[in-house]
C-alpha cells in the first residue's frame, strides 16, 4: 500500500517532502546502515594509524603545506680557512721588549688574590659571577664544557737545584688516597703522610720537609674549592642552568693520570656542590696509553715537529732569545749549582720559570747562593725569567707558523671529543623539540600520540662537563683556537666552551604554526672573557655559528679525530 508523502516538521511549517519508502522501516535496517558506518571509520582509523607509523620510522613528518615558509637557514660559513693566522705582536712576543723591558706585563706572579680581570699566573682569571659576559636574551644556554689548568702545587722535582737551601712542609693537607670493591666492605679514609726516616741515608731531590714534589698545595686546594664555587654561582645561581643538588646524570667531570687533576677536582666538586664533601664522586680518566686530555698518546711526528723549532731545536729562531738571555742563565746557574750544560736546563727556560714562580706564588723568598746567603735572586731577575717564559710559550704555540700542525696532531683527539659532545648534545635537544612539536605538525587533528621515546643512551642528558688537565693540555688547545694573543696558561686557566640555541623565527603564519627552527651557536670564553682569535671566520668567539666550529675542527682533525692517528705516525 502506498503511503504517498509525509512531512517531516515539529511545528507543521512548510519543509522538504521526504519519500516515506526510503527511510528506514525497522530496527534490521538501522543496523545495516550504522555497521557501514562502522567499518568504514575503523578502516580509515587503521589507514591513518599505518601511514603516521611509516612516517615516523622514515624520521619524517606529516606538515601542513610549507609553501610559504620563508624561514632563514642556519648560518655557517662553508668556505672556512684551515690555515695558521699569526697573532698580534705585543710586549709578550716582542723579543726587544722581553730582553730589555721591565715587569712581566702587569702581570701577577706573587699572590691568587687580584682582580678578576688581570693575568694572575698564581690564581688565573675564570668565569666568575661578578664579571660573566651575560649572553643576550634571545640565546639560550644548552651546553657547557670546560677545561682548566690545575692550582698551585709544589715545583716538579726535576725543576728543583741540586741543593735547596729552604724547607717546604705541607702539614696543612691531607691527600686522600684508597679503593674499594663495589661489592663488599667499605674503605677507611687514608691519607698519605710524607716522613724521612732517620735509618734512611739517602737525601730526597727537592726541598726538605713533608710534600711530594709535585702535589696540590693547601693553597691550592683553597683556590680549588673556590674556583668550583665561582662556576656554581655562575651557572646556578646566576643562570639557573645547573641544578642546585648534584645529579651525575646531568653533570660529569674528567681529570688526566697525572694525580694532582684528582686532587684539584676533589675540592673543585665540594665548591660546586655544598654538602657534597665525604660523597662518592666519579672522575672519568683514559688510560694512560691513549689519554688525549693530558695528552699522552703517542704522536711521534708531533713531537718531531716541536723539537724541530722549538725547546731543544737549533733553529736560529728558537736559539735568538737563549743567545740574548745567555748572561742571565750563566748567573742563575752559578748561583743555583744548576749544571750549566744540562739539556733540560739549558733547552729553555720551563725549569727556571717553574722554580722561580712557584716560591713566589706560595710567598716563599727567592733563592740564594747555598755558599753565600747574601747573594740572592733578584725580584727583577726573577721577572726577566717570567718575560722570557711567556715569550717561549707564545713562541711555541701560536708565533711559529709550525704551532698549528704540531697542536691538531697532538691535541686533535680531545678536540674531536669536545666536537662530539656538542653534537651529541645538539641531536638529543632537536629529537626531543621533534617530539614535542610532533602533534602541532600533523593534520588532520585529531592524531595519534607520538609514540614513547626510545631507551636514553648513555650521557644522553649530560649538560655540563668539567676537565682538569694541564697548562701543556690549554697552550696546545688555544692554539688550535688560534688566540690572538698568546700566554703561558697559569694556575687554575680556564676555558669555556658554551653551546646556545637560538630561535629562527619566520614572519609567516605557517612558520609561526610550525614553531621557530633553532639554530645554534658557540661561545668560548678564556681567562672568564670572550677569547679573541686571530682566525677570521672567528674573531670575537662570542656567536660563531656551530656549523662553522665543526668545519673547522673537522677539517682538521676528522670526526671523531680519525685523521689524527695518521698524522702521529707520519710527517707533519
Amino acid at each position: 500500500m502506498r503511503t504517498g508523502k509525509i512531512r517531516l516538521s515539529s511545528s507543521g511549517s512548510s519543509a522538504p517532502a521526504v519519500d516515506a519508502e526510503k527511510l528506514p522501516r525497522g530496527p534490521k535496517s538501522r543496523f545495516k546502515i550504522w555497521h557501514k558506518v562502522l567499518i568504514v571509520s575503523i578502516f580509515g582509523f587503521l589507514l591513518v594509524s599505518f601511514a603516521f607509523t611509516k612516517t615516523r620510522e622514515n624520521n619524517t613528518d606529516i606538515y601542513i603545506s610549507d609553501d610559504d615558509d620563508d624561514t632563514e637557514p642556519c648560518p655557517a660559513d662553508e668556505g672556512i680557512s684551515l690555515e695558521w693566522h699569526p697573532p698580534s705582536k705585543t710586549a709578550i712576543n716582542d723579543l726587544e721588549q722581553v730582553i730589555r723591558g721591565k715587569g712581566v706585563h702587569g702581570f701577577i706572579f706573587n699572590s691568587s688574590h687580584g682582580p678578576h680581570d688581570t693575568y694572575n699566573y698564581c690564581n688565573m682569571p675564570h668565569v666568575h659571577p661578578d664579571t660573566y659576559p651575560v649572553a643576550k636574551e634571545a640565546f639560550q644556554l644548552e651546553y657547557v664544557e670546560i677545561i682548566q689548568r690545575h692550582h698551585k702545587r709544589t715545583t716538579y722535582a726535576s725543576n728543583t737545584f741540586p741543593v735547596e737551601v729552604d724547607t717546604w712542609f705541607c702539614d696543612d693537607e691531607r691527600l686522600i688516597f684508597g679503593g674499594e670493591p663495589t661489592a663488599g666492605s667499605p674503605a677507611a679514609k687514608t691519607h698519605w703522610k710524607v716522613y724521612s726516616a732517620d735509618s734512611n741515608p739517602l737525601t730526597p731531590q727537592g726541598f726538605v720537609g713533608t710534600c711530594q714534589f709535585p702535589q696540590i698545595t693547601g693553597d691550592g686546594l683553597i683556590d680549588s674549592f673556590q674556583h668550583g664555587k665561582d662556576i656554581s654561582h655562575v651557572y646556578q645561581g646566576l643562570l639557573h642552568f645547573l641544578p642546585k643538588k648534584f645529579d651525575k646524570d646531568t653533570v660529569q667531570y674528567r681529570v688526566t693520570n697525572n694525580i694532582i687533576t684528582s686532587q684539584v677536582a676533589s675540592q673543585a666538586i665540594v665548591g660546586m656542590w655544598p654538602g657534597h664533601s665525604n660523597t662518592d664522586h666519579e672522575l672519568l680518566i683514559q688510560q694512560s696509553s691513549i689519554d688525549s686530555l693530558e695528552p699522552t698518546y703517542p704522536c711521534s711526528a708531533a713531537q718531531a715537529l716541536y723539537a724541530s723549532y722549538g725547546p731543544g731545536s737549533s733553529s736560529p729562531a728558537w736559539k735568538e732569545h737563549l743567545t740574548q738571555s745567555a748572561p742571565l742563565k750563566a748567573r742563575l746557574d752559578a748561583l743555583s749549582g744548576v749544571d750549566p750544560t744540562a739539556a733540560d736546563w739549558s733547552s729553555s727556560w720551563d725549569h727556571y720559570f717553574d722554580n722561580l714562580s712557584v716560591r713566589l706564588c706560595h710567598q716563599k723568598a727567592l733563592p740564594c747562593n747555598v755558599d753565600n746567603s747574601s747573594d740572592c735572586v733578584t725580584m727583577a731577575e726573577a721577572e726577566k725569567v717570567f718575560r722570557l717564559g711567556e715569550y717561549e710559550y707564545s713562541f711555541t704555540y701560536r708565533d711559529s707558523e709550525q704551532s698549528l700542525r704540531a697542536s691538531v696532531a697532538s691535541y686533535g683527539i680531545w678536540m674531536g671529543e669536545v666536537v662530539q659532545n656538542l653534537r651529541h648534545r645538539i641531536a638529543v635537544i632537536d629529537e626531543s623539540d621533534d617530539r614535542a612539536s610532533s602533534l602541532l605538525k600533523l593534520t588532520p587533528p585529531p592524531s595519534p600520540p607520538p609514540p614513547p621515546p626510545q631507551s636514553e643512551k648513555p650521557w644522553d642528558k649530560i649538560r655540563y662537563r668539567h676537565n682538569f688537565a694541564h697548562d701543556g693540555s690549554l697552550a696546545r688547545l688555544l692554539s688550535i683556537l688560534q688566540v690572538d694573543t698568546m700566554v703561558w696558561p697559569g694556575k687554575g686557566a680556564e676555558i669555556v666552551f658554551e653551546l646556545f640555541s637560538k630561535n629562527q623565527q619566520s614572519s609567516s603564519s605557517s612558520s609561526k604554526r610550525h614553531g621557530a627552527r633553532k639554530c645554534y651557536y658557540l661561545r668560548v670564553l678564556w681567562s672568564g672573557q670572550v677569547l679573541h682569535s686571530s682566525h677570521p671566520a672567528f674573531g670575537r668567539m662570542e656567536t660563531v655559528p656551530v656549523e662553522t666550529f665543526f668545519k673547522y675542527i673537522d677539517g682538521l682533525v676528522g670526526l671523531r679525530g680519525s685523521k689524527v692517528p695518521g698524522m702521529c705516525r707520519g710527517t707533519l
